[in-house]
């Protein structure tokens, strides 16, 4: 089953973006998620609408089962 990190930011404004992340490892913590999001956060590399991100939203593992069927 395919797994994604899925990392959601807000902007002063509340505009949200979100940064999805393939494979994260099992042993992934939320204390390591919210302090490598305060990271980006403090980068200001990550912009909405014009304005860097500046909050946590939130923040899940998300598990996908795809069947190819051709």
């Amino acid at each position: 089953m395919a797994k994604t990190l899925q990392l959601e930011f807000a902007n002063a404004a509340g505009k949200t973006m979100l940064l999805s992340v393939d494979e994260p490892t099992e042993t992934l913590t939320g204390v390591e998620v919210t302090q490598a999001m305060n990271a980006i956060i403090a980068s200001s590399l990550f912009f909405v609408d014009g304005s860097p991100v500046t909050t946590i939203h939130g923040a899940q593992i998300v598990e996908r089962q795809v069947q190819e069927l051709i």
